[in-house]
């Protein structure tokens, strides 16, 4: 562990090369595609909030259980809030918070290039696959 005189200090920006900062942790957790799924289905609604099985719907493909650990993240890292209604069961609200709806824009664009360019990666891939391409 880091001795605290060696930590930036509190509020300073990250240095994604030093190995204990914890930018490398939050870019794990902001890279996923369920994470980008969330932030663009929540900021869609925005500033409205969505429930919980709204959001599974939504989300083709993601699991009750990965929602949740993302959905979980994302609330402990300040992206996004929830709102429980104390009824049987309980209804469960989320939205983006203002510093959510700012991670939205640096991901529409991760997303756009990924669509953009999804060809390009397949056929690199195939010409890997079929030993076309030296490692």
């Amino acid at each position: 562990m880091t001795p605290p005189a060696a930590r930036a200090p509190r509020g300073a920006r990250g240095d994604l090369f030093d190995p204990q900062c914890p930018t490398r942790r939050l870019l794990d957790r902001i890279g996923t595609k369920w994470t980008s799924m969330a932030v663009k289905v929540l900021a869609e609604a925005s500033p409205q909030e969505v429930r919980f099985a709204e959001l599974q719907r939504r989300m083709t493909g993601v699991s009750q259980k990965m929602l949740s650990v993302t959905l979980r993240g994302l609330t402990r890292d300040g992206l996004v809030g929830r709102r429980v209604e104390p009824t049987v069961p309980p209804r469960v609200y989320y939205r983006l918070t203002p510093l959510g709806l700012s991670l939205e824009g640096p991901l529409a664009a991760v997303r756009a290039w990924a669509e953009e360019h999804m060809a390009e990666i397949d056929r690199a891939n195939a010409l890997h696959q079929e030993g076309a391409v030296d490692d």
